[in-house]
């Protein structure tokens, strides 16, 4: 019989191959499927159902083996980014790690008493790193994926905030990187990517134009686009603003959300993200509402809900609030669906409404907002006097952008300083006049 010490090395051994297939370990992604036909493709470079109905693809998981090595323990002792889920996102190996995620959930009392709600939260990715909008979660994770499947060269169609996170992150991770925006961008927007020292396309057009040029491109350099053949992985991102919020209210889904719709996707992502946290059994499942808020002067998905549609109808963008005005939005029909089988809205307002909306978070919260905030912000005011929020509902409002990017929207909105002298005479006068404007 054969003793402990020679028996040592075959446990070694067996031990070792015991962890090579534990489910703790290895990717949970298990390839790309077509959202409306359900053909499987393998975890490429792709975007689109080529093979039968040129639908969107998306990630699948294997979500037995999230369930087996996850918990809420092993999540709160993860890193304070987005990478304590990533087990829920589409990654082999290490990530690309910029301290991107985990940003504040605020509970806004003031807010919430001028508009007569009582338990009103702000979900502020205007503080997210590195470059103070939600974009950055989506590109930490699609040029993560784009190392690993070999890209050296990344790049985006953007109106602002994109090309932003994929200059800066594409920076951090040695990658070369050429965005493309549309030319009359806001000059904040403009210099937060040149800072970085990619190379800049401005193209003499909206939106949609630069996408469409984008795709051409894509397809003639063979490069990693992060919105076109490596959408799906990109996408899965903003899963990651689900599941911040259920950790920050204590393991707890909200009543109603209200988030921003440019593409949509955003807004679906959110709802995925609280199913998964649900599926896994790290939540208890209940009714979320979900609301989403675009600008009048492009609110394609809006006027769809409206109109009972679930179809888009393309429009030209014209409105302040750049950074959502996407004309012919991908995921248009999906978050009106989400938000017709949740009981939620759909609503626009003017550009006006979107400036007093960036004024009003600021000055009730000490949260200043680009426009896409402000329209948030805006819906979220319209939806209750409307009776379309519920005074008593935990409602989360997400908030995608900082205001310093977008300060020519509220240039003329504002006031400006009192210029006096160096005596307290000249203070006494000036603070007289400042109190009787109040």
């Amino acid at each position: 019989m054969p003793s402990a010490v020679s028996l040592l090395p075959v446990l070694e051994k067996l031990l070792t191959a015991t962890l090579a297939c534990s489910p703790t370990t290895g990717p949970t992604f298990t390839g790309l499927r077509c959202k409306e036909c359900g053909h499987a493709y393998e975890a490429s470079a792709r975007h689109v159902c080529e093979d039968v109905c040129f639908g969107p693809l998306e990630v699948v998981y294997d979500y037995e083996a999230i369930r087996a090595r996850v918990s809420r323990a092993t999540i709160e002792a993860g890193p304070a980014s987005i990478w304590r889920y990533r087990d829920f996102l589409p990654i082999q190996g290490d990530p690309i790690d910029v301290g991107t995620g985990f940003t504040p959930l605020l509970k806004a009392n003031n807010l919430a008493r001028r508009l007569g709600l009582k338990n009103l939260f702000i979900k502020n990715d205007g503080v997210n790193m590195p470059t103070l909008s939600f974009k950055d979660r989506v590109v930490s994770v699609a040029l993560t994926r784009a190392r690993e499947l070999g890209f050296t060269t990344v790049s985006c169609a953007s109106t602002g905030n994109l090309a932003n996170s994929t200059a800066a992150i594409a920076a951090h991770a040695g990658l070369e990187c050429c965005v493309f925006i549309p030319s009359d961008l806001e000059l904040g927007k403009v210099l937060g990517t040149l800072i970085y020292n990619p190379t800049l396309m401005a193209v003499k057009g909206n939106y949609d134009q630069v996408n469409r040029l984008c795709s051409e491109v894509a397809n003639t350099f063979g490069w990693g686009f992060v919105n076109i053949n490596l959408r799906p992985y990109y996408s899965e991102g903003s899963k990651t603003l689900g599941y911040e919020v259920i950790e920050q209210l204590g393991w707890q889904l909200p009543d109603h959300i209200v988030a921003p719709l440019a593409s949509g996707s955003l807004f679906t992502k959110i709802r995925k993200g609280f199913d998964e946290f649900i599926k896994v059994g790290l939540v208890d499942d209940k009714a979320v509402r979900f609301s989403g808020a675009q600008a009048e002067g492009c609110s394609p998905i809006a006027q769809a809900f409206a109109a009972g549609r679930d179809f888009i109808t393309p429009v030209k963008p014209n409105t302040i609030a750049k950074s959502i005005a996407i004309g012919n939005p991908a995921d248009g029909p999906y978050a009106i669906d989400i938000a017709n089988r949740t009981g939620g809205s759909i609503a626009a307002v003017g550009d006006a409404d979107i400036v007093e909306g960036i004024k009003l978070l600021a000055e009730t919260e000490g949260v200043f907002t680009e426009t896409a905030g402000g329209t948030t912000i805006a819906v979220l005011k319209k939806l209750v006097e409307e009776g379309k929020i519920d005074s008593n509902e935990t409602t989360v409002a997400y908030i995608t952008g900082n205001g310093l990017k977008t300060t020519e929207a509220v240039a003329d909105a504002i006031g400006a300083p009192f210029t006096i002298e160096a005596q307290l005479d000249s203070f006494k006068a000036a603070w007289q006049q400042a109190q009787a404007q109040h």
